[in-house]
């Protein structure tokens, strides 16, 4: 009883993230997906549904198998990456966009540039998995590969992905993504000027002052 609680918990959670996608402009119409593990149940935002559709009742559950173990309606077609992400990393949620300035960088280069000491916080400069049509094995290979050290990558022509220990942490490394996209985009467009950007070094240091970041948890 307390494990359906919980995957429904989970769902009601995925639905919020998935609908805060489109709100802040991450994806448009059904493009994008939003996942959860719950033990070794995967919930995914089903294919082809508006996500303020989707309700209670429109749960959509896969074993590590891919396997449909609840709901109706067939999971997304990037499905495989998904998977794929919970089998090759300890990850409890996984996030996928279409992010306007992500999206802009993957066609540009090989890896994000460290324009911002927040790299450290997804692993160090940010990889592109190399172009794959959409929904394939190739392109989840390409993303494993792109991930290796890596909490988030981009998929060239195509998106973001980014998992973390929870839904919030998922988006918030999307969200953060985005916008460091944003930054050297900007800052990369001014004629005759290049970017300065953070040495690995110091990336190093960020990195280990951020596993201290936040507020110690309750005794």
């Amino acid at each position: 009883m307390q494990e359906v609680e919980q995957v429904h918990s989970a769902w009601r959670e995925l639905v919020d993230t998935a609908r805060r996608t489109v709100a802040e402009g991450l994806v448009v119409g059904t493009s994008g997906n939003v996942s959860v593990r719950v033990g070794d149940t995967v919930l995914v935002t089903p294919t082809g549904v508006p996500y303020d559709r989707l309700g209670p009742d429109d749960l959509c559950a896969v074993d590590l198998d891919g396997r449909r173990t609840a709901g109706d309606l067939r999971p997304t077609s990037e499905l495989p990456m998904h998977l794929a992400v919970y089998r090759h990393t300890d990850a409890r949620a996984v996030v996928h966009t279409h992010a306007v300035h992500a999206t802009a960088a993957s066609t540009l280069v090989s890896e994000l540039p460290a324009i911002h000491y927040m790299a450290a916080a997804l692993g160090g400069p940010v990889r592109v998995a190399p172009y794959a049509t959409y929904g394939s094995d190739e392109l989840a290979h390409n993303m494993i590969t792109a991930l290796d050290g890596r909490s988030a990558c981009l998929l060239q022509n195509h998106g973001t992905v980014a998992y973390g220990n929870d839904l919030d942490q998922a988006y918030d490394r999307t969200a953060q993504l985005e916008w460091m996209c944003h930054v050297w985009l900007t800052a990369s467009s001014l004629p005759g000027r290049e970017p300065t950007l953070i040495p690995p070094a110091e990336l190093a240091r960020v990195a280990e002052k951020l596993s201290g970041y936040g507020q110690p948890s309750p005794e």
